[in-house]
């Protein structure tokens, strides 16, 4: 136990010793500050001049087909472009077309139909929704003058166009949409500090090797006190990065709530449920450690610094294809599928699978249980494992040895010191 903890304060001495990993920390935090103090700076520079002038409003030309209809057309158009300055005219296509061109309105609808036009704009945005908006416009224009031809008033058909449906929704498990943000936050952190942590873990680990210090440490302390002392120095220095950026951008999204209430999407970020919390920070930290093990394992195999890259590449993959998985099955809004189901019980990918199929949908008590159960004790025989591949991968030097060459010669020690 005390060579774990002198190994554990020696590896979280380095982590916060290291300028990287504070530097990083301390932008990351100053930048969220930036953001969340942005509204409230805006607001305290504002002078009162622009107070009072208004926004220039771009002019929308409307020439209607029936010069009777022009009154109704304007009405509607106005109401359903309220960024523009819908404007009625009588003037020719050409002089239409003119003043688009010399920017004295941005574009103009010419009916030559009653559900026929021709939209003119200058340059024409891959967001323009304008003609949408018509199409959807022209058929209330179309139904409202049938109506009043069929002897109702112009009010009456406007009462019958704009009736308002009301509904209520009643939800009976997880709302996807609340939901979805915080997830993915989570998935994309345990993504980016698993694959920085767990290179770092197999960096240190081969850099100790190569200098040959390891061997005077391994005679010294146990490698099970080495192996877990490291891995968990990382994860504590990860989980403190990661509260010090998220705990700040709480502290300064609650000193600016009343700047961010109408941003719906920055207000759901910050509103996690206590108990999805608590599950998001379980299968945070266990993703980690089942991974870090694995990178410090491997990372032990490395004769040289140059090699890290080329051993820890299928654990890499492995763990790409796992965030593939999950971030396919949150884009299509199921994330119950088959595959999902089953990733949630393969400790490789229970993680981010099990996490996100209970933020973002019903699972039953016991598969979570299972889950949770099956992860524990896999991470706890892989960290047993990792630290024996630890014990003898540091005296393995030369050409990076096989998987198989690593089993034989963790069974040898077994066998030798039994």
């Amino acid at each position: 136990m005390k060579q774990f903890e002198k190994i554990l304060k020696f590896e979280l001495k380095y982590y916060f010793k290291n300028k990287v990993f504070v530097g990083i920390t301390i932008f990351f935090m100053v930048a969220i500050a930036v953001v969340m103090f942005l509204p409230r700076a805006l607001e305290m520079f504002k002078s009162d001049d622009t107070a009072d002038t208004t926004e220039e409003v771009s002019v929308m030309l409307v020439k209607a087909d029936d010069s009777a209809q022009a009154d109704m057309v304007k009405e509607i158009f106005a109401a359903s472009f309220e960024d523009y300055d819908v404007q009625i005219t009588d003037a020719d296509t050409e002089a239409i077309k003119d003043e688009i061109v010399s920017g004295e309105a941005e574009c103009a609808f010419v009916m030559t139909g009653p559900t026929s036009y021709v939209y003119y704009v200058n340059n024409l945005s891959m967001y323009d929704m304008n003609t949408q908006i018509a199409d959807e416009v022209l058929g209330q224009i179309y139904q409202m003058n049938a109506m009043i031809n069929g002897g109702m008033t112009q009010q009456q058909a406007a009462e019958v166009m704009n009736i308002k449906i009301e509904s209520e929704i009643e939800n009976l498990g997880k709302n996807q949409m609340e939901n979805f943000l915080y997830t993915y936050i989570m998935i994309f952190a345990l993504y980016v500090v698993i694959l920085l942590y767990g290179q770092m873990v197999a960096t240190n680990v081969a850099t100790e090797k190569s200098s040959r210090a390891m061997e005077l440490l391994i005679t010294s302390a146990k490698p099970t006190a080495m192996m877990f002392g490291k891995v968990i120095a990382s994860c504590l220095a990860g989980f403190i990065q990661i509260i010090a950026i998220f705990g700040s951008a709480l502290i300064f999204y609650n000193l600016n709530k009343s700047y961010w209430e109408s941003n719906m999407m920055v207000g759901s970020a910050f509103n996690i449920p206590p108990e999805l919390l608590f599950y998001m920070l379980l299968f945070f930290v266990l993703g980690f450690l089942i991974y870090a093990f694995m990178f410090g394992a491997v990372g032990s195999t490395a004769s040289k610094l140059e090699d890290i890259n080329t051993s820890v590449m299928p654990l890499t993959m492995l763990f790409v294809v796992a965030f593939v998985v999950v971030m396919t099955s949150m884009s299509s809004g199921n994330v119950d599928t088959i595959v999902m189901k089953v990733c949630s019980f393969i400790p490789f990918t229970s993680p981010m699978s099990m996490f996100t199929r209970i933020a973002m949908s019903t699972v039953p008590w016991y598969e979570i249980v299972i889950s949770i159960v099956i992860l524990i004790a896999s991470t706890i025989g892989i960290g047993v494992l990792a630290a024996r591949i630890y014990r003898v991968g540091v005296l393995l030097y030369g050409t990076p040895p096989k998987i198989g060459a690593i089993i034989k010669a963790v069974m040898a020690a077994d066998r030798k010191n039994n």
